[in-house]
């Protein structure tokens, strides 16, 4: 039933959201030198890598390092709003209608997040698709903390319910938590 409501749901999302997704784009291009759009490998589904796409809120140049690990000076203007109303995770349902992500799930960590990737395989977690939203993140867990987060993540593992997905969902949407915080 998750995977049935991820495919519907992205692809309805895609269709609604097309024109702003384009938009934004364009934004950030005209807001900040680099593309509009930001592609980036991720841990996903047993410790697979895939491409995570996202809309660029970070300085053309940045480090590929952890969200928590950077400078609020890498962030761009328009960057910071998008990052507050959660706007740069859009592209993402590309990523949820291809099936290298959920809706909800655990939010998918950079390769080099060792620790991260460790304290989630010792709890089973790599066992789910990574998810644009997850309860860690409406709990403001970020990934500083990968024994905490790891734990927030077992414990969705644990007790994941389609209803309960749908709350994780809308408790995103009207801004519970903040996701990773930069520095």
């Amino acid at each position: 039933m998750k995977r049935v409501f991820d495919i519907l749901a992205s692809l309805a999302g895609l269709l609604a959201l097309g024109w702003l997704i384009g938009l934004l784009v364009i934004l950030v291009r005209r807001d900040s030198a680099g593309p509009g759009l930001f592609a980036q490998e991720r841990v996903g589904r047993h410790g697979r890598t895939f491409i995570c796409y996202k809309l660029r809120t970070m300085r053309q140049g940045t480090a590929s390092v952890a969200t928590h690990e950077m400078s609020a000076s890498a962030v761009t203007p328009l960057g910071e709003n998008l990052r507050r109303w959660k706007l740069d995770e859009l592209p993402q349902l590309w990523n949820v209608l291809r099936g290298d992500m959920s809706f909800v799930g655990p939010r998918p960590c950079l390769p080099i997040q060792h620790e991260v990737i460790e304290e989630r395989q010792k709890r089973g977690v790599l066992a789910l698709r990574p998810g644009i939203t997850g309860l860690a993140q409406v709990s403001d867990i970020d990934m500083s903390t990968p024994v905490r987060l790891a734990e927030a993540d077992a414990a969705y593992l644990a007790q994941r319910t389609f209803v309960g997905d749908l709350v994780l969902i809308l408790k995103t949407v009207t801004g519970s938590g903040q996701g990773d915080h930069v520095r």
